[in-house]
């Protein structure tokens, strides 16, 4: 005799019958394109021009910001959700996850930064290898951020407690190397 599904239920899943999500699965999706909504609504105007929003749903965005009404707001806010359905979700929650909590990319080049600076503070080699690597790094400029940044953290160290610590070279060297990674970032490979 044939199997059919009640004789060997291991065989076949729900999924195989119904080829659908359940309604709890569709109500959470829907949920949370709702609250993805609520927070759309609460972005200024020229976040919203960086996202990926057809007109429909950023008119929309734009009248429950303007809506004052408790209720209002709410029907409006439903509504944003409900044409949430045809924007790219994921692109837009990745898009906020970055001005939210920073890039990490940019995160790790920062602290890249920071290491480098503190590194050329301690050693003179440093500085030597960085104007090696970056032959458009104009050189008596770095080294006269690091000589200053130098002397400022002699000073720094002998501070009394309760003194405010000087900090202008220190964040001019930042700066200097921040500008020196873009222009590297900038200029375009020999491979292309």
């Amino acid at each position: 005799m044939a199997n059919t599904p009640a004789d060997s239920p291991d065989e076949f899943s729900p999924d195989d019958f119904y080829g659908r999500p359940s309604k709890s699965q569709v109500k959470r999706e829907m949920l949370a394109l709702q609250d993805l909504g609520k927070q759309l609504v609460d972005l200024s105007s020229d976040q919203l021009k960086r996202l990926p929003l057809g007109d429909e749903l950023h008119d929309a965005i734009r009248l429950a910001q303007r809506t004052t009404s408790r209720e209002g707001r709410r029907r409006q806010i439903h509504y944003v959700g409900k044409l949430m359905r045809k924007a790219p979700a994921e692109a837009i929650r990745n898009q906020l996850d970055i001005w939210k909590n920073g890039s990490r990319a940019e995160a790790a080049a920062m602290h890249r930064l920071e290491a480098l600076r503190d590194l050329l503070l301690r050693d003179d080699q440093a500085l030597t290898q960085l104007i090696d690597d970056y032959p458009q790094a104009d050189a008596k400029l770095l080294h006269g951020l690091v000589r200053n940044a130098r002397q400022e953290a002699r000073k720094n160290a002998a501070l009394l407690q309760g003194q405010e610590p000087q900090r202008k070279h220190y964040r001019a060297l930042f700066q200097a190397l921040k500008q020196l990674d873009k222009l590297d970032d900038e200029t375009p490979t020999e491979a292309q």
